[in-house]
């Protein structure tokens, strides 16, 4: 349940809570055991004062459970993601960890100083300067006066708010306070940092900025815990992801499989939600799990060893043992997506491709209801997970398919210059259309292909693009 839940009207905590105590020293940094956290919710005011008056003889309320028996464990040094839906839990959680909320049950032990951005401006005195709001903060960080002095100028620099540090924070923009909130974060040298949704705030070069600072931070064996709906970022950043729904901690594992689970999930039917909700329960915990063995099994590279013509580069071949395990289908809304495969120019089906040459990725579309608005669309991702490009059949709804009848059935081909380094690679398609007004997925497929790239003795890029630079040298 997002930190939201805090707004609703006519509602208190239980008061059954379990003290948050530090955790035991060793490789544990985050131990959360058995969690739980319900709250009150009364109907009218005057609810609440009979419950007083009643003394637990009746109730005049109803039990909301924010979460429900929440277990996990992340260790020192790394970065765990948390996805799920709005009101899945996660704000609470986040909350709970950082001891501003009290558990109704269970525990929860931590190990390091905790550096958490929760909300925007959150224990931020509005009638104060930012100056002065940094001292307040860094102190509630268990930093010393002489502490803040000797990291106030990396504060202010990392801020850039300019004069607005010496004026009072209410005349701040949301995006000002997250900028000051997460610098002060930041400079403690925190042993575990927690953020909530806050990357999300503020130009792309500050987000650059917060992302690479993160990025130190973890170098530097910091271990962090964050909320974002952004899946691209769970992937690129995280060892870890944990799938919230409904209070419940559905799963964990590798960010890839995690954040595949969580986008079939939020585009799923309605009712077909409790049935997918119980097919992920089953896929299990992988509490342990490591990012290199989970692109390993997720890519199922293992199981299809290169043929010949792969390991010497000559040509472009077919191999039928290369298939993705980690594909992930959505629930349909009326469309299916048939037959993907990657084609040369003539027409052959290919999955080892040669660098620099084009090729046709393509899919049928059947529709067994009518749809609106209809759109086409294809991804190339890394093992990873990381989007490295796609496209779409439209760049709008407005310029899409205006109608579709029931029964019909697409080719969908999108050519694309094969500008990508030796590797493997995996391949999504995507068909949205208009539901009630709204667009979403009619159907997608996530790994619904793979390829790779063929070595070249030839080529002098490197990274994951070749951009095809070719440099002059000049003695001077």
């Amino acid at each position: 349940m997002s930190s939201d839940i805090n707004t609703l009207p006519q509602l208190i905590e239980l008061q059954e809570a379990t003290q948050v105590v530090p955790a035991h020293a060793g490789k544990t940094a985050i131990s959360v055991e058995n969690l739980c956290k319900c709250y009150q919710i009364y109907e009218k005011p005057r609810d609440r004062l009979l419950q007083m008056l009643a003394r637990g003889r009746r109730q005049y309320f109803r039990e909301f459970w924010a979460l429900n028996d929440i277990s996990f464990e992340v260790e020192k040094g790394e970065t765990v993601g948390i996805v799920g839906r709005n009101g899945s839990g996660k704000s609470t959680l986040l909350q709970l960890i950082c001891g501003t909320l009290n558990p109704t049950r269970g525990g929860i032990q931590t190990s390091g100083r905790i550096a958490a951005l929760l909300e925007l401006g959150s224990g931020f005195n509005p009638e104060f300067t930012g100056r002065e709001n940094v001292y307040m903060n860094a102190a509630v960080l268990g930093l010393s006066r002489d502490e803040v002095d000797d990291r106030f100028d990396d504060i202010a620099k990392f801020a850039d708010i300019g004069d607005f540090l010496d004026q009072p924070v209410k005349t701040y923009s949301s995006g000002m306070q997250v900028r000051l909130a997460f610098s002060v974060a930041i400079n403690v040298e925190p042993e575990i940092l927690i953020v909530d949704e806050a990357l999300s705030v503020g130009d792309e070069l500050f987000q650059r900025k917060c992302f690479s600072r993160i990025e130190a931070i973890r170098n530097n064996g910091a271990t962090i815990l964050f909320v974002s709906h952004a899946g691209g970022t769970i992937v690129e950043l995280c060892d870890r992801a944990l799938l919230m729904d409904a209070g419940e901690l559905l799963a964990i594992g590798q960010p890839k499989q995690i954040v595949g689970r969580y986008q079939k999930l939020l585009y799923a039917p309605e009712d077909a939600r409790e049935a997918l909700r119980a097919e992920i329960r089953k896929s299990g915990h992988d509490q342990k799990s490591n990012s290199n063995t989970a692109i390993a099994v997720s890519a199922s590279i293992e199981k299809s060893e290169p043929t010949p013509e792969f390991q010497i580069g000559l040509q472009e071949s077919f191999d039928p043992n290369l298939r993705p395990s980690s594909t992930i289908e959505y629930e349909s809304h009326g469309a299916y997506i048939e037959n993907p495969q990657i084609l040369t120019l003539d027409g052959t089906a290919v999955n080892h491709l040669a660098r620099g040459k084009t090729y046709c990725y393509t899919y049928k579309a059947r529709f067994t209801k009518s749809a609106s608005n209809v759109r086409f669309g294809m991804m190339i991702k890394t093992i990873s997970g990381i989007e490295l490009g796609g496209a779409a059949s439209a760049n709008s709804p407005r310029n899409s398919l205006a109608y579709v009848e029931a029964g019909s059935i697409y080719r969908i081909e999108f050519r694309f210059n094969c500008a990508l380094n030796i590797g493997t690679y995996f391949m999504n398609a995507g068909i949205t259309g208009d539901i009630v007004g709204i667009e979403t997925f009619l159907h997608r497929v996530i790994d619904v292909a793979m390829f790779r790239i063929l070595p070249d003795s030839k080529n002098l890029a490197t990274g994951i693009i070749d951009f095809s630079c070719c440099p002059e040298i000049e003695k001077l």
